[in-house]
């Protein structure tokens, strides 16, 4: 007798956003928790998710021109120590090696918190002349940062991503690179992730500790608070100086490189699910799910239907594969068709294809899209390949407008200081408003509100009005908005 296995129920994501991501995430087997407080192991499918993104972006950062290289985990910490505002903004954060080969060392080793500081050491020595530049490096490693509380994906001791470092020889050329970064990252959120957001300039307070600038890419959450999904750091010449990465340029003189550092971590793959859930589990873009078409058989009484079943499915399997799209058969026999219904959906495979005796004896086949619940689909046999792929673009464009269609509606356009207050209690989201750019006004809007200025839209123009706080004169209207 076959055992009866109960389908996993979740959590009302609409109720209570925050317990439900985190079941979610165990449920659908993305990740866990390790035996080590603060950090979290990447389950098969969860990091087949990171492999996916991590291949589209490597490939964007590529064509770019921008190569990989890597760098040791083991930074001294004299070399954090040279840019006296980097250390000090990830000092509260720092895991610190002091002993090792059972003594004690000479001069104690921070694990990369980031890897400025260990890559200009290298860049110091590698950089002569103009000639060199410029100097264009990406790497894809781990992050260890002391947090004191992990939320899967969103914030872990320990993370993975992806960290630009380029040298320029003028400020405009650092400038233009992280423009063109930025549109980059701007354009994996949309096209493949298919997550809008607000992308801007930071304000004094907000940007990377050691940046002239720092530029980011916001994105909103179904609490209508945000996360800051990317960034990208105009450096100036704040690390070159210390770091002496000088070059002799065309007239003879040596000069300071201007630099620039960019990045996007697996905190991304948390934007994503929450964006994208429902009650029933994860709704995943096809262009990077790990399994774009499941495809599950009815089986029946009877050996020889049942083997029917599995010819004519492995056979429509293949037929697929042949458009290059990742397909996936389920032909476990232990679980029924419904308890394999529910497993798919909550680790949200775009589209599921049905074959039973009604598949196997007509001239058409049943799909079903998890972007819209209980849509079920008949196609024809003859024209299943090119529907298959007809869905999957229909469904990566739904996902993107129904999150555009809830950025829009919880974007407010503020000018009355009650009514920013009011937001901020109730509904949430971003609100464009004037600013003075005194950090003060900044500083008491965060005390009373909770609402951080997230950035100054890239789009943004001048115009006359008063600053929301002090009502003062202003000149721009920011984004503001309660982080993640």
């Amino acid at each position: 007798m076959k055992k009866k296995f109960e389908k996993k129920e979740l959590i009302n994501k609409s109720k209570d956003l925050s317990d439900w991501y985190t079941d979610v995430i165990l449920k659908a087997e993305l990740a866990d928790y390790a035996p080590i407080r603060g950090c979290m192991v990447f389950r098969p499918y969860g990091f087949a998710i990171w492999e996916n993104m991590q291949r589209i972006l490597d490939s964007m950062i590529k064509e770019m021109g921008v190569s990989n290289a890597y760098f040791p985990l083991l930074i001294p910490y004299s070399l954090l120590k040279k840019e006296k505002e980097h250390i000090k903004g990830f000092s509260p954060e720092l895991a610190v090696v002091t002993h090792g080969g059972g003594k004690k060392i000479s001069e104690p080793l921070v694990i990369r918190p980031t890897s400025e500081t260990i890559i200009y050491a290298m860049y110091s020595k590698w950089i002569k002349s103009f000639r060199d530049l410029p100097l264009r490096i990406n790497q894809w490693c781990n992050i260890v940062r002391w947090e004191k509380r992990c939320y899967l994906f969103l914030r872990t001791m320990e993370f993975l991503w992806q960290e630009g470092h380029t040298c320029h020889r003028t400020h405009r050329e650092a400038k233009e690179e992280v423009e063109r970064v930025m549109r980059m990252y701007e354009d994996f959120y949309k096209d493949f992730l298919a997550i809008p957001g607000f992308l801007g300039r930071k304000s004094v307070s907000e940007k990377f500790a050691g940046a002239c600038d720092t530029s980011a890419y916001e994105i909103l959450t179904p609490n209508g608070k945000v996360l800051q999904a990317c960034s990208a750091h105009d450096l100036g010449q704040n690390f070159s100086k210390p770091f002496k990465i000088s070059f002799q340029d065309r007239d003879g003189k040596t000069k300071y490189v201007w630099q620039t550092c960019w990045g996007l971590s697996t905190r991304s793959i948390g934007g994503l699910i929450m964006v994208h859930g429902d009650d029933q589990g994860l709704v995943l873009p096809p262009k990077i799910a790990p399994v774009q078409v499941i495809i599950i058989p009815i089986f029946g009484k009877g050996k020889d239907f049942n083997q029917k079943i599995l010819s004519f499915s492995n056979q429509i399997k293949k037929e697929i594969e042949k458009k290059g799209v990742r397909v996936k058969f389920d032909g476990r026999t232990q679980y029924s068709p419904g308890w394999k219904f529910n497993e798919w959906e909550i680790k949200g495979v775009p589209l599921r294809i049905e074959i039973g005796k009604d598949e196997i004896s007509g001239k058409f086949l049943t799909l079903v899209r998890r972007d819209i619940l209980n849509e079920r689909l008949k196609i024809k046999n003859e024209k299943l390949k090119v529907k298959v792929q007809e869905l999957l673009d229909k469904i990566q464009d739904n996902l993107y407008k129904k999150a555009k269609k809830f950025l829009r509606e919880h974007t407010h356009e503020v000018s009355n200081y009650q009514k920013f207050k009011k937001i901020m209690r109730q509904t949430k989201g971003f609100i464009s408003a004037f600013w003075c750019e005194d950090p003060k006004c900044e500083a008491k809007i965060k005390e009373e509100t909770k609402a951080t200025i997230r950035c100054l839209p890239k789009k943004a123009i001048e115009e006359k009005g008063k600053c929301l706080y002090c009502l003062k004169r202003a000149n721009r209207k920011w984004i503001f908005a309660q982080a993640y």
